[in-house]
């Protein structure tokens, strides 16, 4: 199949993204039951989310709070009046036969976000519009038994943790064309959301999954081609993946003049094969027989409360990247630190202790980014805290400790050794020349656990700084 970057030059490529995202909230949408991922099959579970007659909803109102952030920090219009509605279908993982949904007044509409593409990629800032966010329930899941794949099995079990779950769907514009900028859509809202604290964003776990829907037409022409949706994305990268094979397949059936035999239906992107397959023909609107929730009221906003969230909203991604490119830091540096929020606040908190901006960046992508992602943990689990990284880097700057001792430090304050003891018993020996006969004295005679370091087990920084102490 030909490569996308040899076929662009006839047609292009149309491409949304409907995402949803899994709420972090205490409870269900509609009812009292707790939700826990990985949690026991079926016990989480209530007669107002397994369907039952006669069981009423009531609407979580933290569900509307996460959807009025979500929808300040992506420039959308805000309805004062919205309204519920069922969206019917059955399937197996729908207890009710339908779903708890918005249809035509959602909770906002007509907003915007910004970001910015990796030099990988070719970089530039993109800026790609939002047709919609509405707020529904979660379905259950279907489990197959056996290791057979999804077509060869038969029999399936049904989970309804998950059913009644709240989420918000982001409905795009069309404005994307290529499967990178549709990823980076994707991975940029999963930090606003990450940002905002509405949910975890773990694509492992369901809680963002985005259905794309793909169409090309020949350049210049207005009009969209026949779109499909491609569903089983769970990863950035297969998002790009994806994308890029059904345009590809997409072209190909264009150029051979069978453009007809491209229908309305939905794809699933396989991974093993890295193809997309069949999975079934696309519903229209009037298939899901919309009509208004008779057990819900509507959702009634007022210019207070919207000006009240407003206010608790923290400094999003862009506004982030856009105050670090101010400080002098290279694009590399801005779109590292400003990808997690838990990065940022300690890179921001280390720098107002008085850190020099470019050391402190370099410290913690380099070192600190090293052990993270050795040891799998989150900036948040070390020990080192941001006024000890600042008194760090103040004392190599002024000369008074060596960058080499300055990594044992790091080392041992990152892992189980007191910053602080490190500093007081390195700090009683001035001379620069003896802190470092220290340190090659303490390798010299340690030189299983040397080859220990090496191999991999970077906890052992700790160890050594540990003995340069005793």
């Amino acid at each position: 199949m030909k490569e996308v970057s040899k076929i662009g030059a006839d047609y292009e490529a149309v491409i949304g993204i409907e995402t949803h995202v899994q709420l972090s909230t205490l409870t269900k949408a509609f009812c009292s039951c707790p939700y826990s991922y990985g949690a026991q099959p079926n016990t989480c579970i209530c007669p107002v989310c397994m369907g039952l007659p006669g069981a009423l909803p009531v609407l979580n109102s933290k569900v509307i709070e996460c959807a009025v952030k979500l929808a300040l920090a992506l420039n959308c219009r805000l309805s004062f009046s919205s309204k519920f509605d069922r969206k019917q279908y059955f399937y197996p993982d729908l207890p009710k036969g339908y779903q708890i949904s918005q249809f035509d007044i959602p909770i906002a509409t007509g907003g915007s976000i910004d970001l910015d593409l990796p030099l990988e990629f070719g970089g530039g800032h993109r800026r790609f519009g939002i047709t919609r966010i509405h707020m529904e329930e979660d379905a259950g899941k279907l489990m197959h038994s056996g290791n057979g794949s999804y077509s060869q099995v038969f029999v399936f079990l049904v989970d309804l943790n998950r059913a009644g779950v709240p989420l918000l769907e982001i409905v795009s514009e069309p404005d994307m064309r290529t499967g990178i900028e549709a990823s980076e859509y994707a991975a940029e809202l999963q930090r606003v959301v990450r940002y905002l604290g509405v949910s975890n964003g773990n694509m492992q776990e369901g809680s963002l999954r985005c259905d794309v829907n793909v169409s090309v037409r020949p350049i210049g022409q207005a009009e969209f081609g026949t779109k499909v949706e491609i569903k089983n994305l769970n990863s950035f990268s297969a998002i790009n993946r994806a994308i890029d094979f059904e345009i590809s397949r997409q072209v190909n059936l264009h150029s051979q003049g069978q453009q007809d035999s491209i229908v309305q239906e939905t794809r699933l992107w396989e991974e093993g094969a890295q193809k997309t397959v069949t999975m079934r023909k696309k519903e229209g609107l009037a298939d899901y027989r919309y009509f208004p929730e008779p057990d819900l009221p509507e959702v009634v906003l007022t210019k207070a409360y919207m000006d009240s969230v407003g206010k608790s909203l923290p400094e999003l991604p862009e506004a982030k990247r856009r105050r670090y490119e101010e400080m002098g830091l290279s694009m590399q540096d801005v779109l590292f630190l400003a990808n997690d929020i838990a990065v940022a606040d300690f890179f921001d908190a280390t720098i107002q202790k008085g850190a020099d901006v470019k050391l402190a960046a370099n410290w913690i992508m380099g070192d600190i980014a090293a052990y993270l992602k050795n040891e799998k943990l989150s900036i948040n689990d070390i020990k080192l805290v941001p006024h000890e990284l600042a008194e760090l880097i103040a004392s190599i700057k002024s000369g008074t400790i060596s960058g080499k001792i300055g990594k044992e430090w790091v080392g041992g304050a990152l892992g189980s050794v007191s910053y602080s003891r490190l500093l007081g018993k390195t700090m009683q020996i001035t001379d620069l020349v003896d802190i470092e006969k220290m340190v090659d004295k303490v390798i010299a005679e340690n030189p299983k656990q040397l080859e220990q370091y090496r191999s991999g087990k970077t906890k052992l920084q700790g160890y050594f700084a540990g003995q340069v102490t005793n």
